[in-house]
């Protein structure tokens, strides 16, 4: 029998202006602590460009994480954008969405992260809110540009009907938060599975016969925080699809 290998786990990068040593150019890039995570919790981090084709990649993989960002372009919900919009990645969008449904297809066990947990809820009919404290009436949410603020959610349900109960516990949670959007109207199939005290919804899983499938979406900033029991859950439950996945072994 051969050895063991890692998880594979895709995360979705993005293109951006980046600078290092004497060079400012476009680059390809991701924040670390998402790739830190991946590698302590025992899974081996790829990282998906936003091109064309890049879904086709999903065969290959175990597990995918689709990252925090900007702003979901608001035409993918049947919105024009509005006075908070901020900056808009159409690219990466298409990418991140071609992906997710590619890993939904293929059985792949996927976690959002805050923008990514407002996508997969796009790419499943759903919609945002554009500018959150236009709604809850504060900015706690995201109080300070560029910094990670903290507030607490609720975990609901019980082990046996909410993965994120099992993973992280029941009740109350003080977690990393920075975001200025929101969950609208659910997309088909999602639950929500944890709330901040104004009501935003917070988790999202994703309802499926027997509750065999890991698709779970965080509105907070696990791979900033504590949250390795997040990135370590994805990475054992990776594992085991792998071993379901027919002609996966063979690829390896």
């Amino acid at each position: 029998m051969g050895e063991t290998q890692a998880p594979l786990i895709g995360i979705s990068a993005y293109n951006e202006v980046a600078r290092w040593g004497l060079w400012e150019q476009p680059a390809t890039v991701l924040p670390r602590n998402y790739v830190d995570q991946v590698a302590a919790a025992g899974g081996t981090p790829v990282l998906l460009p936003p091109v064309p084709g890049a879904e086709a990649a999903v065969s290959r993989l175990d597990g995918l994480i689709i990252p925090g960002g900007p702003d979901v372009e608001p035409v993918r919900y049947g919105e024009q954008p509005g006075p908070q919009t901020t900056v808009v990645r159409p690219e990466r969008d298409e990418a991140e969405i071609a992906v997710f449904r590619a890993a939904l297809a293929a059985g792949v066990p996927v976690l959002g992260i805050c923008r990514g947990m407002q996508l997969m809820n796009v790419a499943l009919g759903g919609t945002l809110i554009q500018h959150l404290p236009d709604v809850v009436g504060h900015e706690e949410h995201s109080p300070t540009p560029g910094a990670m603020a903290q507030h607490n959610v609720t975990v609901g349900g019980d082990g046996t009907q909410c993965r994120l109960a099992a993973i992280i516990g029941t009740g109350v949670h003080s977690v990393p938060t920075h975001h200025h959007q929101g969950i609208g109207r659910l997309g088909t199939g999602l639950a929500a599975t944890a709330w901040a005290e104004d009501g935003t919804v917070e988790a999202v899983e994703l309802e499926r016969p027997g509750g065999s499938a890991f698709v779970i979406g965080v509105q907070w900033h696990p791979e900033a925080g504590d949250g390795q029991a997040v990135f370590r859950a994805l990475v054992e439950a990776a594992a085991a699809a792998a071993t379901r996945r027919p002609g996966r072994q063979a690829s390896r």
